[in-house]
């Protein structure tokens, strides 16, 4: 085992998108376990668009900002290779807060769950953690049923992508993704199953929910907010479920304007509700349970994006926001 951890620590506060110099890969010695704790092998990190706000310092919400200086935070899939805690054995996979960083000190606490070895640990990332129960979630939330048509915004994307499928599983009529380019369109529709799916690039957005939702919008699950949540309150359906899942547009800014239009929740007796995911960990066995039943159907499928190298953790958050990810974007250390 080597005897160096690399770790990738936040040097200054980003100014969009992560330049050089906001962060700094450094090699320091693997930690000495105390009682209690197990070293982990980090195999697979995820990447999401919220840890943008992490290191930018935003106040509130469910993480505590990235300290200047600090490993950037982040979630893991990992192998326990030293133990001094009874929870964890030698070669126990584990999903965690492993950050960007070679090894990882875990115990066992809220942020660490032991999971299967009877699945490739990069779905640990891209499907049975966060990007998976939050799909679950929204979609509980939304209740999709059979006649509504159901909207997703960052359609190609890790958590977009099996938000629709899931939509179509519990009994959506039609499917719609919204996504920022031709390609992660045609990748919505011929891999994830969508309906049709539109580029809110190409021309007015207004037009195109018309032309692909003409009975309107009964479920919008939402990744993006911003311009685009307010082009699709106008095009919502009487007793429509709007689902606030994340704000990508607001992210590199922190500028988020109000929706002019949510005055149409009230005429058309809507609901707009918002859910953070890290609520809801006590529900992770009966989510994995229902993710895996539907991919063992082949009703559901991820796609991952890895980007090989601890060194490149920087490129594969700024993808997030260049549009250059397609499914769950990764990187294996």
């Amino acid at each position: 085992m080597p005897q160096l951890n690399r770790q990738i620590l936040l040097r200054r506060r980003p100014d969009g998108l992560l330049s050089e110099g906001d962060t700094e890969m450094v090699e320091s010695p693997l930690p000495t376990l105390e009682e209690g704790e197990a070293l982990a092998r980090n195999l697979y990190l995820g990447v999401e668009a919220a840890m943008r706000n992490w290191l930018v310092g935003t106040e509130g919400g469910y993480m505590q900002p990235v300290a200047i200086g600090e490993v950037v935070k982040g979630s893991s899939v990992s192998e326990i290779v030293e133990s001094r805690c009874d929870a964890y054995e030698v070669g126990d996979l584990v999903t965690s807060l492993g950050g960007w960083q070679d090894f990882a000190i875990c115990r066992d606490d809220f942020f660490t769950t032991k999971v299967t070895k009877d699945v490739d640990p990069r779905r640990y990332v891209s499907l049975y953690a966060s990007p998976g129960v939050t799909a679950v979630l929204g979609m509980e939330i939304g209740a999709p049923h059979e006649g509504d048509t159901v909207l997703v915004s960052a359609a190609a994307g890790g958590t977009g992508s099996l938000a629709g499928q899931i939509a179509r599983i519990m009994g959506a009529s039609r499917v719609v993704g919204i996504a920022g380019s031709d390609e992660k369109c045609q990748v919505a529709v011929d891999e994830f199953g969508f309906d049709s799916c539109i580029n809110h690039h190409a021309g007015d957005l207004k037009a195109q929910l018309k032309e692909h939702c003409p009975n309107r919008i009964d479920v919008y699950f939402d990744n993006v907010g911003g311009e685009l949540l307010d082009v699709v309150l106008g095009g919502i359906n009487q007793g429509a479920r709007v689902v606030l899942c994340g704000a990508i547009a607001s992210y590199l800014t922190g500028k988020l304007p109000g929706p002019a239009n949510y005055t149409n929740l009230m005429s058309r007796e809507a609901t707009m509700t918002g859910f953070v995911t890290f609520n809801h960990w006590h529900r992770f066995d009966e989510v994995f349970a229902t993710l895996r039943g539907w991919v063992d159907e082949g009703r559901l499928h991820a796609r991952e994006n890895v980007f090989d190298g601890l060194e490149h953790a920087p490129e594969a958050l700024n993808a997030l926001f260049t549009g250059a990810n397609i499914g769950k974007t990764m990187i294996k250390p």
